[in-house]
């Protein structure tokens, strides 16, 4: 059975890992350890794999057994039928797709009746074999007259030999080995062609409306955009091929002779590819074009997601949180350094009543009575008013005060949602969208966990994705940086520890229970914490943390390792008090003098987990983000008709799409930086060089301010004066063109797309 076997080599040779270790980590995600627990405290184990590999492996694993399991099934399916062969045995074990693994089955599926069963019915199989042979002294007319039979509806020679043509056309279509050729001819010489349909919403999709790629070369944000144009019923999709070489691929195999039966054998192999092969190989294409396209959309919204949770906290800050409106206000709320809630409000800046002196009033007394340093704007409706109106606030007050603009993305989706109900239980729901935007400024990760992660607002096409799989993975990438950063046990929503390793919901609120009678002063209290058992300790408890307690346990070392520390200490001449007071500075230098290898053996510990401790000895509770580039916190406003080509600024990547990313320059529109305007070397795609959050310098190449559109580059090199952006091609790119031209040369070519195209595009898809 597909659970009993062993997958560590194949698995080894793919992720270039050793056996042992491909091994070692197959059992301990069977023994039921998390992905964060394996990669941060079993790193001897594995080989020091890091929690993306180890996600990647366990995904892979688990479509190998799923694989497995299927061809199990299949194998008793055709068993229990009579029909297993020492053939068919083969062929299915050597089946490396579940793809490969149905084309084996499927001439024994249970059909739904197609021409061909009900040829078989009328008892025309027998005519079928005997047209199969071929043999060049048959009589085929004379042969059909033996199975002309009034009764079970066959009359004539003709209909004798066209039934015979569907049973021979079934057979064509079920060689699981000739479709397998057929369907990677197809994904080799096949293009998909679009084309406009009459509706109202079809110019959004105008760029494709005569176009045509090799379906081996598109890439998966236009596989994407083509089918919800044509799920919106904008677009006809089509997949265009030459026909009569894959017809004459079938006739090579099957088509023996010139004979009267190899007539009518060539025949039903252009009815079999026609009818049967190509509709059905074109929906499997087609599918796993979205699968590709879906699984390369996924990743990007992963490499976004990432670093848009790990942004660096704003610590020790009162902030005043300000979600945007015209007509219902300005809705405010005031956080303290823990996120609390001090004071709330609303007002009216902006149109249609424009109380500005008032607003200014208003915020000007919450400021100077909280102690307000930062306030954060979110940037949805009236954003840019707000901003306004904030930047000229700044002006009048006479002490340290900044702003930054927060995406608001899913707040909404938030403040509607039953968590913010039980937490702002006495709020409306724009009160509570503004304590999350003022929170999203205070501790990213702590606020964002809150929301549908496919509500924060970066990737692209995220709505079309398959929702389990989307899910999967980004909620792996959560837990992933949750785990990294570490979780204050005293502290933490229910809602940030329950993706703490290990832990769920239910234990999550548990804990937070708990601790109302009295805070936590030691990890090993946890194992007081209802329905949270030995298993569930071993997994979270190094990635929880308690201030003010014992300093190993405000630190990421394991309590399974505290021994390990002590005999580590003992070695060096340091105490654990040393490690509290900061007094250990040359900890590593004292280790490298007797020899790493040497002390992680007396300590009964691998090298990996001895640096592990030291890094984690010499910073107690340190905070990973702390090292990362600061939100970027402005005093003034920069207004898009300020913009001259040429101009250089600072700015920060707000999205990270396939073909370019949106930068945050401080004038309200994020400005685009197509992926040839990214590097003055070639680069694959955007996420090798860029990711969310990353503070970089750009130069502005154009500004629409009719469309609101802003060009930007961040080559080095002078662009030739007049050149666009849009037209900007590499050379794999200009290559891949010429290629096309020579393939569907009989084809109309497709448009080259302008700058406004290609902008008009991407705001429309990605926002702006």
């Amino acid at each position: 059975m597909a659970e009993n076997k062993d997958y560590s080599l194949k698995l080894a040779k793919e992720f270039t890992i050793r056996a042992d270790h491909s091994a070692n980590i197959i059992s301990l995600i069977d023994e039921g350890n998390t992905i964060p627990f394996i990669a941060r405290y079993r790193k001897e184990m594995t080989g020091s794999c890091d929690d993306q590999v180890l996600r990647e492996f366990f995904d892979r694993l688990k479509y190998l057994r799923n694989l497995d399991q299927r061809k199990d099934e299949i194998a008793n399916s055709i068993t229990e039928q009579g029909k297993m062969t020492d053939e068919i045995a083969i062929a299915l074990a050597s089946c490396e797709t579940l793809t490969e693994a149905e084309d084996v089955y499927r001439p024994f599926k249970q059909k739904r009746k197609t021409r061909a069963s009900v040829a078989a019915e009328k008892g025309l199989t027998p005519l079928a074999e005997a047209i199969l042979e071929q043999d060049a002294n048959l009589d085929v007319n004379l042969k059909a007259q033996e199975f002309i039979d009034a009764e079970k509806g066959v009359e004539t020679v003709e209909q004798a030999i066209a039934g015979a043509s569907d049973i021979i056309a079934e057979r064509v279509s079920d060689d699981a080995n000739l479709r397998k050729t057929l369907r990677k001819k197809l994904f080799d010489t096949g293009a998909i062609t679009t084309k406009l349909l009459e509706n109202e919403n079809a110019k959004t999709y105008d760029m494709y409306a005569e176009y045509n790629e090799k379906v081996s070369t598109m890439p998966s944000h236009r596989i994407l955009a083509i089918n919800r144009g044509e799920k919106e019923e904008c677009l006809k999709v089509n997949v265009t091929i030459d026909e009569e070489t894959f017809i004459e691929e079938i006739k090579r195999e099957y088509v023996k002779n010139s004979s009267k039966s190899g007539e009518i054998v060539a025949l039903a192999c252009q009815d079999a590819f026609t009818r049967l092969i190509f509709p059905s190989i074109e929906r499997e294409i087609r599918s796993e074009l979205f699968d590709t396209a879906s699984e390369q959309a996924i990743k990007m919204f992963e490499v976004n997601l990432r670093p848009l949770l790990l942004q660096p906290p704003l610590k020790g800050k009162v902030i005043l949180g300000l979600d945007p409106a015209y007509r219902t206000g300005c809705k405010i709320a005031v956080i303290d350094a823990e996120g609390n809630v001090l004071d709330t409000a609303v007002v009216y800046p902006t149109p249609p009543q424009n109380k500005t002196e008032e607003a200014k009033a208003v915020l000007t007394k919450l400021i100077l009575k909280h102690g307000v340093t930062v306030i954060a704007i979110g940037n949805g409706t009236a954003s840019k008013e707000s901003e306004i109106f904030v930047a000229d606030l700044i002006k009048g007050i006479d002490k340290p005060l900044s702003y930054a603009v927060v995406n608001e993305a899913g707040a909404s989706v938030y403040s509607a949602s039953k968590l913010g109900a039980e937490e702002f239980p006495d709020f409306d729901v724009t009160q509570r969208s503004a304590v999350s935007i003022a929170r999203r400024l205070l501790d990213p990760l702590a606020e964002l966990i809150k929301i549908d992660v496919k509500s924060i607002g970066v990737g692209q096409y995220q709505h079309d994705m398959p929702e389990k799989r989307l899910e999967e993975v980004l909620g792996g990438v959560v837990e992933d940086c949750v785990n990294s950063v570490g979780v204050d046990l005293n502290t933490a929503s229910a809602s940030l520890l329950s993706y703490v390793a290990g832990l769920n919901s239910g234990v999550a609120k548990n804990i937070v229970e708990y601790r109302k009678t009295k805070p936590f002063s030691k990890r090993e209290e946890l194992l007081k914490v209802k329905k949270l058992g030995e298993k569930a300790f071993l997994q979270c408890a190094g990635f929880l943390r308690i201030t003010g307690g014992d300093v190993l346990d405000n630190t990421g070392v394991h309590p399974e390792s505290y021994p390990a520390v002590e005999k580590l200490l003992k070695q060096v001449d340091y105490t654990l008090q040393d490690v509290a007071d900061g007094k250990i500075s040359d900890l590593k230098a004292r280790v490298d003098q007797k020899g790493i290898d040497n002390v992680a053996k007396e300590c009964g510990i691998g090298v990996p987990t001895l640096n592990d401790i030291i890094a984690e000895l010499l910073k107690p509770g340190r905070d990973i983000r702390d090292s990362l580039p600061k939100p970027v916190l402005r005093s003034d406003l920069l207004d898009m008709s300020n913009l001259k080509e040429g101009m250089e600024l600072n700015g920060t990547v707000r999205n990270v799409i396939d073909f370019g990313v949106f930068v945050d320059i401080g004038v309200h529109q994020d400005g685009l930086v197509h992926i040839s305007q990214i590097s003055d070397n070639y680069i694959k795609h955007p996420s090798d060089v860029l990711k969310v959050g990353d503070l970089v310098k750009v130069k502005v190449l154009g500004v629409d301010l009719v469309k609101k559109k802003i060009s930007l580059t961040m080559k080095t090199t002078e662009l030739p004066h007049g050149i666009n952006v849009g037209n900007q091609k590499t050379d794999r790119e200009r290559k891949q063109g010429r290629e096309n031209a020579q393939k569907q040369r009989d084809k109309k070519p497709a448009p080259k797309q302008s700058n406004e195209d290609v902008l008009s595009m991407l705001y429309k898809k990605f926002g702006r």
